[in-house]
């Protein structure tokens, strides 16, 4: 009895043995991305499903961070809080530079880039009632800016320098999250809002549905020339009919969506979660409509600024992408 004992004690212990050295085999890696009614949250869902999908494989376990947006991706990956975000091209080109968002913080030679996503088009909405046709009408008027920290402040701050709008000109800056835009307009505590997002997205269908909203056109002269003079973004179209009670294409601009990580990041990391969506590319681009158009030449080299890490490049290398 006394053998059977320490048996079963042995074999307890070498099983507890064992399953602690699995658990010490487990990597927990997070993506920042967005508020949950925009495409980062679920861009980030989808990666991470496809990376948990082979955890058994390779031992990784990946969760998503709603977070505010690209500005604070970057920073908190350089804080080694986040071991990936998603982040715009145009935020991950001055992360790179340390100029704007980040003239303070400094150049970051330690970003790396995974891949391109989908392009996001500059969403600018108004009320129908509030009499405003153009970005040269927001002075006097309550205007939603966006959070701080946010991809889309980076982009609603140039916008309004290129029209000449300076943000004490208007009656209310709001400095809203994605999740409260909407609301807020239909509400008429705001009169417009500025908002960069794939297509579609929540919080556009959710402003549109709701209320009277008009998406208004961003071209002509302004437009040309920021386009001309900042080479991160590119002109873009929002088809007609994507959003309730605008039928006809919409011409905007913007910049990619990209995923970037620190140099720091273990290669055969950055390989597994590249390999988890090119491996399964086509189940990837039914996981959200902003990435039924996804072209893998593009992904690969458009939007990048920040030098590719090389669990990536090792990847695109085996399948004769590079």
């Amino acid at each position: 009895m006394l053998i059977k004992r320490l048996t079963l004690g042995a074999t307890l212990l070498a099983s507890m043995t064992i399953a602690s050295g699995a658990f010490a085999q487990q990597q927990f890696i997070t993506i920042g991305t967005g508020g949950v009614t925009g495409v980062y949250y679920p861009t980030g869902g989808a990666i991470c499903r496809l990376v948990n999908a082979n955890r058994a494989e390779t031992g990784i376990r990946c969760a998503v961070e709603s977070t505010g947006g690209s500005v604070y991706n970057t920073r908190t990956i350089r804080q080694g809080e986040l071991n990936f975000g998603v982040v715009q091209s145009d935020v991950q080109a001055a992360a790179v530079a340390g100029s704007g968002s980040f003239e303070a913080d400094g150049a970051y030679p330690g970003l790396r880039s995974l891949f391109s996503i989908h392009p996001e088009p500059l969403h600018v909405m108004a009320r129908r009632d509030s009499g405003i046709t153009s970005v040269a009408d927001f002075p006097g008027h309550r205007v939603n800016i966006a959070n701080p920290g946010s991809g889309t402040r980076v982009l609603a701050e140039t916008l309004l320098s290129y029209y000449g709008v300076d943000v004490s000109a208007l009656s209310l800056a709001a400095e809203l999250s994605s999740a409260e835009q909407a609301a807020a307009l239909c509400d008429g505590n705001i009169e417009a809002t500025v908002w960069a997002a794939g297509l579609p997205n929540g919080s556009s269908q959710e402003a549109t549905s709701t209320c009277d909203v008009a998406i208004l056109p961003l071209a002509g002269e302004e437009i040309d020339r920021l386009l001309a003079e900042n080479s991160a973004y590119a002109a873009a179209t929002i088809p007609g009919g994507m959003y309730a009670g605008n039928p006809d294409d919409i011409p905007s601009w913007g910049p990619r969506a990209t995923i970037v990580t620190d140099a720091s990041t273990p290669d055969d990391v950055v390989y597994a979660v590249v390999s988890a969506v090119f491996e399964n590319f086509e189940e990837f681009k039914r996981l959200h409509p902003a990435f039924e158009r996804l072209d893998v030449a593009e992904m690969i080299a458009s939007g990048l600024t920040a030098e590719l890490h090389p669990g990536a490049v090792r990847y695109y290398q085996e399948r004769g992408w590079m």
